[in-house]
């Protein structure tokens, strides 16, 4: 049994990640950390997939298709297995998450900043982005955010910890994914995460680095296109077991994460863990 984290950068595609994240890649470099290709499920829209991240299903399998149409998760899905097993969860993410898995669409004035192990996710802190513009990003800092991760795993040791970083999609969709502004904000976040992973290291917890989709020139994403499919997965993990060469399938990090948690995978986890 392993306590893990997720890292999901918001709208990094794979290329610039090999690119622009020089701790990341440097951790890979030293040994202490695996990078392979990542096929995201269509389509490419943020929230369908991170359903499809926690539950292993397809958007189309799952029935969430758009950003517009959120709505709790009604599939098995890591939270509520973790939550069945009598495990730990703690989030820091877009307010879309305690939507799907905090028991009622979010607000702001209730939902945070949660700490109640009555909840489907005990320790959570939530931003909104409400109003965000190209005039005003309203995107919250990553060190930020990282220092809230770290907050909850040190105080409450989840056995399943999610971190969601926005601010890589909110300037891919104002600059493009061509600009200088997009490029350097990955850097950004990987400035940050070499801030925040070795801590959730030395405190015992294996480490993914994922997006949930890339973007494109027009300061988009939604399609088919090689640039929205392929992102990065980054394993600071002796457990995962892929094929260097592999090009892994989206689907598989939920029932990784609970492989690694030691909990059983339901049925509608089709797709094997990587391990």
């Amino acid at each position: 049994m392993t306590k893990t984290c997720l890292i999901i950068v918001d709208g990094l595609r794979y290329d610039t990640a090999v690119a622009e994240c020089g701790y990341l890649a440097a951790s890979v470099e030293a040994g202490l950390a695996r990078l392979w290709k990542m096929q995201a499920c269509l389509p490419t829209i943020s929230a369908p997939l991170y359903e499809t991240i926690h539950t292993g299903l397809a958007p189309v399998d799952h029935g969430i298709l758009s950003n517009e149409a959120i709505r709790p998760s009604q599939r098995p899905n890591v939270f509520s297995q973790l939550k069945v097993a009598g495990r730990n969860t703690g989030i820091v993410a877009h307010s879309y998450y305690h939507t799907l898995y905090g028991g009622s669409a979010f607000d702001p004035f209730e939902h945070t900043e949660i700490n109640d192990p009555d909840q489907p996710v005990p320790f959570a802190r939530y931003y909104s982005m409400e109003g965000y513009s190209p005039e005003n990003s309203c995107m919250p800092s990553d060190v930020d955010l990282c220092a809230q991760t770290w907050r909850i795993a040190d105080d409450h040791a989840p056995d399943y910890l999610l971190l969601h970083m926005s601010a890589c999609d909110t300037l891919g969709h104002w600059f493009t994914a061509d600009s200088s502004e997009y490029r350097i904000q990955a850097w950004k976040s990987d400035n940050a995460l070499s801030r925040l992973i070795p801590r959730l290291r030395e405190a015992g917890y294996d480490v993914l680095v994922t997006a949930d989709h890339g973007m494109n020139a027009d300061g988009h994403h939604a399609g088919n296109q090689p640039c929205l499919r392929e992102v990065p997965f980054f394993a600071f993990s002796e457990t995962i077991t892929a094929e260097a060469s592999s090009v892994l399938d989206q689907r598989a990090i939920a029932p990784t994460i609970l492989s690694l948690i030691g909990t059983d995978a339901p049925d509608t986890m089709t797709v094997s863990p990587l391990i």
